[in-house]
């Protein structure tokens, strides 16, 4: 009987021995220059990073408790142990068939919007078949022992599930050379020249992070604030310590009476709204009609550090609307929140409500939370000792460095924004390609440590907005006092704002609400201009006392909500006036849009 020798293709085969030895000695000369610039820089990642060292010792505790659960039931455990081997025997029954040239079915496939095993090689070539069907098994079975683990507090099962998927991720097969192939062909096809110019990208990345790895999704030179992101024409009109109004200049001869006030998340930076003048929210908002004001939050120093929410109340919103009446004679605005910023904007219209002030006539809520029970994957970063370590960190500082909050961000959809980076940057050696939206995603910003932990506390933490016992300038914030007109916009797949958490805006204010599902998620469900024809959205006019059931009778609509809105919106604009110059009112231009406060960097 002849022996079995499966053949590599040909793309697997090394053309060059020579260059490449060549290059694997250039490419472990780099690492060790790497290693050795850490071991001397003394403010690199020779100290943690902040916020690793809390989110390591939460993992480890719900670990722990999701481990103790197991000891005192032994029976489920070596049931638990028996199906992890059952199913590797199945997957090497399986493997062996297939070696004899039986046709079979894999015994484990990846979701579909999985793109890590996209190469044909992971199901073409048996070996990777079998690397990836044996990982797929093993994540599958950790995340059924945390689903069956007896635990009592669902939050400590919620951070262990959520652990268990950061290191499945990490993990993956797809991040490693030697077990990714479409990394392996092109080490073989360059002779190693891609992990040459991985070992100089990672090098130029850890320079960028002053020590601590800064992973680039973009071309960071291909974009500039002010030349090719947030070039909507307009003025700055108004500034005080915490934010600079933005009044943009008409499109049209005549704009709605009603003044349109956009108030931003100050966890980002507003440009999301005016990446470039084909997605640009703010500047089709204007062609429509409306005569646009921003809020452009301050990148916040040591200086600010006592800042509170409600101050961003105070000297955002409340003095944001004392100016656009100086503006414009108006005294009358509709109002839109965009995430935390439609969070703050709930808690404004609640207090002015308390003192019957009429001045935000209608609110639309892009992708905002009032009611933080079902607030996602976020919830894992706030219990009591997570905060306590944050409220010590931001004390040291006077705020949250913006990256740490990317660093949260990013690890809500890590395949996605980080590993897939750690591929492209330092396996395959490629530049990431120029992206407006995820230069915007790195250019994050500070947080004052009063504003953040009273907003972790308050709102994630404690929930207490939704429950009536929040207070904002000594007026306790009581939602069903909002009577007026809202539009909340969700969206289907939001890591950040859960589709479920932001249904619950309609049950929290006493107002009529409409609903309205854009397809997509937290960012691109919201820039989603009308040309574009990307995406669909969902109404529903009959509404449903849950976001399930409402989805179950809701109508889908291709392309962009924004026509929608603006049917909306524009009944509750008043008439038309002469259109309005920045400037031709009571408050002189300070400098052009988008103003300096939104250039400073983290």
């Amino acid at each position: 009987m002849s022996e079995i020798k499966p053949q590599l293709p040909s793309d697997f085969r090394l053309t060059d021995p020579a260059a490449f030895l060549r290059n694997m000695g250039r490419a472990i000369e780099k690492a060790g220059e790497i290693v050795t610039a850490i071991s001397e820089n003394r403010d690199g990642p020779t100290e943690v990073a902040p916020g690793s060292t809390l989110q390591f010792e939460a993992a480890i505790r719900a670990f722990g408790e999701i481990f103790q659960s197991y000891l005192k039931h032994p029976d489920k455990l070596i049931d638990a142990q028996f199906e992890l081997w059952r199913m590797h025997a199945r997957l090497w029954d399986s493997a062996w068939k297939r070696f004899l040239g039986e046709p079979v079915e894999p015994v484990v496939r990846p979701d579909a919007s999985d793109k890590r095993f996209l190469d044909p090689d992971w199901e073409q070539n048996q070996v990777f078949d079998f690397l990836k069907q044996s990982y797929l098994l093993t994540v599958r079975w950790a995340q059924d022992m945390v689903t069956g683990a007896e635990v009592s507090d669902p939050h400590t099962k919620h951070k262990a599930r959520f652990y268990v998927e950061q290191i499945s991720n990490a993990l993956a097969p797809s991040n490693f050379a030697l077990t990714n192939p479409e990394v392996l062909k092109l080490t073989l096809a360059t002779n190693g020249e891609n992990l040459v110019e991985g070992m100089e990208n990672l090098a130029r990345d850890i320079a960028a992070g002053g020590g601590q790895l800064r992973i680039r999704q973009t071309d960071f030179g291909a974009f500039e604030v002010g030349s090719n992101l947030a070039t909507t024409p307009g003025k700055v009109i108004f500034q005080n310590e915490l934010m600079q109004l933005l009044q943009y200049a008409p499109a049209t001869e005549m704009v709605y009476r009603r003044p349109l006030l956009i108030v931003p998340p100050w966890i980002n930076k507003f440009y999301i709204l005016d990446l470039n003048p084909r997605k640009s929210f703010i500047k089709w908002a204007v062609e429509q009609g409306f005569t646009v004001f921003v809020l452009s939050w301050v990148n916040p120093h040591e200086a600010l550090a006592a800042k509170t929410f409600t101050d961003y109340m105070r000297e955002g919103i409340l003095e944001a609307l004392a100016a656009i009446e100086k503006a414009t004679g108006e005294k009358e605005v509709n109002a839109i929140g965009y995430c935390i910023g439609g969070t703050l904007l709930a808690g404004t219209l609640g207090y002015l409500a308390a003192r019957k002030d009429r001045r935000i006539t209608s609110a639309t809520f892009f992708a905002s939370q009032v009611d933080f029970e079902l607030a996602g994957d976020l919830r894992v970063f706030v219990d009591e000792s997570q905060l306590r370590g944050v409220e010590h960190q931001m004390a040291e500082r006077g705020y949250l460095e913006g990256k740490q909050m990317a660093q949260a961000f990013n690890m809500l959809r890590s395949n996605d924004l980080i590993w897939s980076y750690v591929v492209n940057n330092y396996l395959k050696g490629r530049d990431p390609l120029p992206f407006d939206l995820l230069y915007w995603n790195a250019d994050s910003t500070r947080m004052p440590a009063a504003t953040h932990a009273y907003y972790l506390r308050e709102c994630y933490l404690n929930n207490s907005l939704t429950k009536g016992e929040l207070e904002l300038d000594g007026v306790r914030i009581d939602l069903k006092k909002v009577k007026i007109p809202i539009y909340n916009l969700g969206t289907r797949e939001d890591h950040i704002a859960p589709l479920a958490s932001v249904f619950r805006i309609g049950k929290a204010l006493g107002s009529d609400c409409r609903l309205v599902v854009a397809g997509s998620g937290h960012i691109a469900g919201v820039v989603n201009p009308p040309a574009a024809r990307k995406y669909q959205y969902w109404t529903n006019d009959k509404g449903a006392p849950t976001i399930d059931a409402w989805l179950a009778g809701a109508t889908e609509h291709q392309g962009s909500w924004w026509p929608d809105w603006l049917t909306w919106v524009s009944k509750r604009s008043g008439g038309k006036v002469k259109a309005r110059i920045p400037g031709d009112g009571a408050l002189e231009p300070i400098e052009d849009a988008p103003g300096s406060y939104v250039k400073v960097r983290d």
